[in-house]
């Protein structure tokens, strides 16, 4: 058993750990032609996307995203507009940046991106999502349903989860937002905006768990 994290009961970090590892894919990284950074709080996107960049998988960046109630007093100009110039301080050129600033969820973060790279005359064959680690899978199956002509590789900053608390220093918020992920995987499948991912038992456990101890606040209701 794990110790417990100060102020958190440890069968909380237990479940969040069991929502952690199922939201992350774990896929290979290889070349591809574009990376597409989704926008969030969490400004580990735009430091991992940059380091992809210099190490050569990918020629070309799309940073896309808006803002969000999570997100709009630390990005107030937008969330791709801050990943973007976080980048830019990282090295990587400018005009190797694209910037979609208009999207407010998953669906339209690949939607607006594909958009985006047609009225620039780019059609890619493979494209590198990075994203947060838990925003892994939602973000593939929304890719696979969304564009489903491109081969979508998957990719975030190595990390374990204890340490991605200490870099985000709120550790009832991330709960609550690997909590609506898990909803989300299930929901947007119903909606049409992605493809079904399995559920395993002890997935739906332990998100039924941490509902159950107010870990709430980023369902969709």
């Amino acid at each position: 058993m794990s110790a417990e994290r100060p102020g958190l009961p440890d069968d909380v970090m237990e479940d969040a750990q069991i929502l952690w590892d199922y939201h992350q894919l774990h896929h290979e990284l290889r070349t591809t032609d574009v990376g597409i950074g989704l926008g969030s709080h969490d400004l580990g996107v735009a430091d991992h996307t940059a380091d992809l960049y210099h190490r050569g998988m990918f020629p070309l960046i799309v940073f896309t995203g808006a803002n969000a109630p999570t997100t709009v007093d630390i990005f107030p100009d937008g969330e791709a507009v801050h990943y973007a110039r976080r980048a830019v301080e990282l090295g990587v050129p400018a005009d190797a940046i694209l910037v979609e600033p208009s999207a407010t969820n998953t669906a339209e973060n690949i939607t607006f991106t594909r958009q985006l790279l047609t009225e620039h005359g780019i059609r890619p064959q493979a494209v590198t999502l990075i994203s947060r680690p838990y925003q892994q899978r939602r973000a593939y199956a929304t890719c696979r349903k969304q564009w489903p002509e491109v081969d979508v590789n998957c990719s975030s900053k190595p990390q374990t989860f204890r340490d991605y608390l200490d870099t985000i220093a709120d550790d009832s918020r991330v709960i609550d937002m690997l909590v609506g992920d898990t909803q989300r995987i299930t929901l947007y499948a119903e909606r049409g905006y992605a493809l079904p991912q399995p559920i395993p038992a002890s997935i739906q456990r332990a998100y039924e768990h941490l509902i159950r101890l107010g870990f709430d606040s980023r369902l969709v209701t």
